[in-house]
């Protein structure tokens, strides 16, 4: 009875922490960053991988051991929304991620990133999405709780 209790806590801790980590991100990216700026966001980007990792591991987990079964699960069309939202979460942070690890060089050098306004937008573009992809996540999570959405 502690053991589900346990991981739904790490679950939902993980989870609160990539929506952190995301919106710090967000309010953080400019397309002038400084150094300190670029430097915490290579910094947060690494805390919002490590948070998806966590929430995918932790979540499949619940499925399989700790809550009501797999069956339940992939047999629930809000489920496979809120497993593909987080698909297209996870596949719209590639981008952000890619330009932050370019900005290694730069930091290591006490540069500031050089950042183009098209380079910009389409990482707060990313970013924003990935929120929205979220709040979908949130909106499935207690559909598919309720059993709202069985394909059996």
């Amino acid at each position: 009875m502690t053991m589900p209790a346990i991981f739904a806590f790490l679950h939902h801790l993980a989870a609160f922490t990539l929506v952190s980590a995301i919106g710090i991100e967000l309010a953080l990216f400019s397309a002038t960053p400084t150094v300190a700026q670029a430097r915490k966001l290579r910094i947060i980007d690494v805390h919002y991988g490590l948070a998806a990792l966590l929430i995918l591991i932790v979540g499949f987990l619940r499925v399989y051991q700790f809550e009501k079964g797999s069956e339940y699960y992939f047999s629930n069309a809000w489920f496979i929304a809120k497993l593909s939202l987080f698909l297209i979460v996870g596949l719209l942070s590639i981008y952000p991620t890619i330009v932050f690890a370019k900005w290694k060089g730069s930091v290591r050098r006490g540069e500031a990133p050089v950042v183009s306004a098209e380079t910009a937008r389409r990482v707060r573009l990313c970013l924003f999405l990935e929120l929205v992809g979220i709040a979908g996540i949130l909106l499935a999570a207690p559909l598919m709780a309720r059993g709202i959405g069985s394909l059996g």
